[in-house]
């Protein structure tokens, strides 16, 4: 149920963010450290959208994994008395 209502949610605020980023059709000049690059503000938006969507599934995943190895490392250590 949990993992259901998060993907609704975040495909409403994909929705979102794709009808913003359809409304504006300007042209945005991007700087990085080493490069500068212009592209249209939809574009931008679903780049950093998918972006951080990405980033936090990696978070998540980080997360979980710690957990796991935690809880087992709990489970081999042997009692001290």
């Amino acid at each position: 149920m949990r993992f259901y209502l998060s993907l609704i949610v975040f495909l409403c605020i994909l929705a979102i963010a794709f009808i913003f980023g359809s409304q504006n059709e300007q042209t945005i000049t991007l700087n990085y450290l080493i490069a500068r690059t212009e592209m249209s503000v939809a574009m931008a938006v679903s780049l950093f959208t998918a972006l951080g969507f990405i980033l936090g599934l990696l978070a998540a995943f980080m997360w979980k994994v710690s957990r796991v190895l935690k809880k087992k490392k709990n489970s081999t250590e042997p009692l001290s008395h």
